[in-house]
């Protein structure tokens, strides 16, 4: 099992830890999240919060084949969001700053076609 510790200060560990968000951790565990990530390398930390986790490393390949591999996959019915923690996603809102629904979501024309199209698939 690997360690608790991913919130490494050195600047070199930051581009080998990965950020595991939208993470359903009522039904997901740590070791469940060890098990999913580790055939992308070796882990020297698993660390699991609310909503979210971080799984360290040791080297940056590793990191980003775990990032490019999951990233979007769907995990106890919640859509996963993978990056390196060091390169947070561009799209991602600022905390405390409201967005609209339709900024979010776009229109309410969109929102009913693709719940239309995804009922009657």
């Amino acid at each position: 099992m690997a360690s608790n510790v991913t919130n490494k200060t050195d600047p070199r560990s930051m581009n080998s830890r990965v950020f595991i968000g939208n993470l359903n951790t009522l039904v997901v565990k740590k070791s469940d999240v060890e098990a999913i990530f580790s055939k992308y390398g070796k882990i020297v930390g698993c660390s699991v919060h609310k909503g979210f986790a971080f799984v360290q490393y040791v080297n940056e390949r590793n990191a980003r084949a775990a990032v490019a591999g999951e990233d979007g996959r769907m995990i106890a019915g919640q859509v996963l969001d993978i990056n390196l923690a060091a390169e947070p996603k561009v799209n991602r809102g600022k905390a405390g700053v409201k967005r609209s629904a339709a900024e979010m979501y776009g229109s309410s024309f969109e929102l009913d076609y693709d719940f239309q199209r995804d009922y009657y698939d």
